[in-house]
């Protein structure tokens, strides 16, 4: 019988995941030795996702339908409002987790008298290939996770992947007392906003450097594709991060760098759409201004630019991956040094 207060509320924020919705929720209920909640929050999807859990009978399971979308954060809000657990664990509705994640990590926690937990993630890719999302060693090297490494990860153009992958645990009552919620206006990002804002808040999160999380790659993943909108809501979610919450020296250094990426990538992203609409004296107008976004141009559009009397029509549309491409140089003589 189910304790009346689980040791963890899964929240899983659903849109369009028919196809992968009930695999997170059976990887979920698989936890061992721990007792769990399933909160599925529906985010008004217009497929069959609520009917799918609906039709699975655990009482463990407890779906929430939003009448109208509120994308990941809010649907991950909603989630929290309802969540019974002494942790909360936030899981995509197309990834899953190893049956020991959880008790382990919750151990792990608590031997530290820490408030939140990550750990690796195992990567699923679309070939079938696995890997680890970080190497262990490095992993082990830094058994707590401060605000100024979280941050400084996050700098875009550095390696495929960062922390901002992480998919944390929190201890509820932490959550509550510091009254730390997702924001609800931005599509990417908002769970990075939420773990800067509770280490901000004097939390403290240990690393478990096992991979319990596995991390499914699929076409079309919002999380991997970059658009100008939202590099503008990142850089706007920044600043109200910035404005809210006092950082320490070596945070705010990591937060200048950060600053330095997401400039560069709305540059880079600004060249595109201008090439896109052939807007040529726009393109080169941005090119002067940011010479760093023009590394970033993948080829077949780098040879047309140096060319300028291509056909502007043939330019395919681009998009850039979160992670970016590595950065060959590491730094870019233009820009500025904070």
């Amino acid at each position: 019988m189910m304790k009346s207060n689980p040791d963890v509320s899964f929240i899983i924020a659903a849109f369009r995941a028919a196809d992968t919705i009930a695999r997170a929720i059976d990887s979920a209920l698989a936890q061992e030795d721990v007792e769990i909640e399933v909160i599925v929050v529906d985010d008004a999807s217009p497929d069959e996702t609520a009917a799918v859990v609906e039709a699975m009978t655990d009482p463990r399971i407890r779906l929430i339908r939003l009448p109208a979308n509120r994308g990941p954060g809010g649907a991950r809000n909603a989630g929290l409002d309802a969540a019974r657990g002494d942790w909360v664990a936030i899981l995509d509705a197309d990834d899953t987790v190893r049956p020991g994640r959880l008790a382990r990590m919750i151990a792990r926690a608590r031997s530290e008298n820490a408030d939140i937990a990550v750990d690796n993630l195992e990567v699923l890719n679309l070939d079938g290939r696995r890997e680890r999302m970080f190497a262990d060693t490095m992993l082990e090297k830094t058994p707590i996770l401060t605000l100024a490494a979280f941050i400084g990860s996050n700098v875009l153009f550095r390696s495929t992947y960062n922390f901002g992958y992480m998919k944390p645990i929190f201890e509820r009552r932490f959550l509550e007392q510091k009254r730390l919620r997702f924001r609800q206006d931005i599509r990417i990002g908002e769970d990075y906003i939420l773990l800067a804002s509770a280490l901000a808040q004097g939390g403290r999160c240990v690393v478990d450097p096992s991979a319990g999380y596995r991390y499914h790659i699929r076409e079309g993943s919002i999380s991997r594709v970059l658009e100008l909108r939202h590099v503008d809501a990142m850089i706007a979610a920044d600043a109200a991060f910035l404005s809210t919450h006092a950082v320490n020296a070596g945070a705010m250094a990591m937060q200048r760098k950060r600053s330095r990426s997401l400039q560069e990538a709305r540059a880079f992203l600004s060249l595109v759409e201008h090439l896109k609409s052939r807007s040529l004296g726009s393109a080169i107008k941005t090119a002067l201004s940011s010479p760093c976004a023009l590394r970033h141009l993948r080829m077949p559009i780098a040879v047309r630019l140096r060319r300028l009397v291509a056909p502007l029509s043939r330019l395919k549309p681009v998009t850039m991956t979160v992670a970016a491409e590595r950065s060959t140089s590491g730094k870019c003589p233009h820009t500025k040094k904070g």
